[in-house]
């Protein structure tokens, strides 16, 4: 994307928030050299590069396995997201300091949502309570950890604040980012790219 790895630009914007401290990067078995030089160039604080998992939260387990341990607020990002701000990693780090288990920034949901059956629909759901989630999600280390650690053997999680809620913690929200989106389809790629061309500080 512009020339660059979505991870290049991912990374680069959770750098800008003055909120890390320790990067881990869980890269493909047999990548972690080329994840490792690639990222160089970024002169991140404390960069640790490890090998993930056949599943999603595998993957978060072995990024976890390498934390040290007096880290206070861990935050799980996808780099599909690469165009995230800053201002999001600082608002989730404030809510997890500020005594929450778990965080999520979120969006409303503008679409009408229906439950459907085949293609037959059941009910049109109130969307009013009804939030996108995004990432970076932000938690305490203890409780991420034990939640980990309980999944395992469990059907694979999409969403590692899910598996805390599932032990009983309260996730609170933060305002997410339409910026925030998930660069995984050719339009995504056409949004991200335009966004990417307006001056710096637009896109950021």
């Amino acid at each position: 994307m512009a020339g660059e790895p979505v991870l290049l630009h991912a990374l680069r914007r959770a750098a800008a928030s003055d909120v890390i401290d320790v990067v881990v990067v869980v890269a493909p078995e047999g990548a972690v050299d080329e994840v490792t030089e690639l990222l160089a160039p970024l002169l991140l604080p404390d960069l640790r590069v490890v090998v993930g998992g056949a599943e999603r939260q595998d993957s978060v387990r072995a990024g976890l396995s390498v934390l040290p341990g007096d880290v206070d607020v861990v935050l799980v990002h996808d780099a599909a997201r690469c165009l995230a701000p800053a201002a999001v990693f600082v608002d989730v780090v404030r809510a997890v300091r500020a005594g929450a288990a778990a965080v999520v920034p979120v969006l409303p949901v503008s679409d009408t949502v229906k439950r459907v059956a085949g293609d037959v629909v059941l009910e049109t759901v109130d969307r009013s309570e009804l939030v996108a989630v995004q990432t970076p999600q932000g938690f305490a280390l203890a409780p991420l950890r034990a939640a980990h650690e309980a999944a395992r053997g469990a059907a694979p999680a999409t969403d590692d604040a899910g598996m805390l809620e599932a032990l009983g913690h309260t996730v609170r929200t933060v305002p997410g980012d339409d910026r925030s989106f998930k660069v995984t389809r050719p339009l995504d790629l056409v949004l991200a790219q335009a966004l990417l061309a307006l001056p710096v500080g637009e896109a950021s």
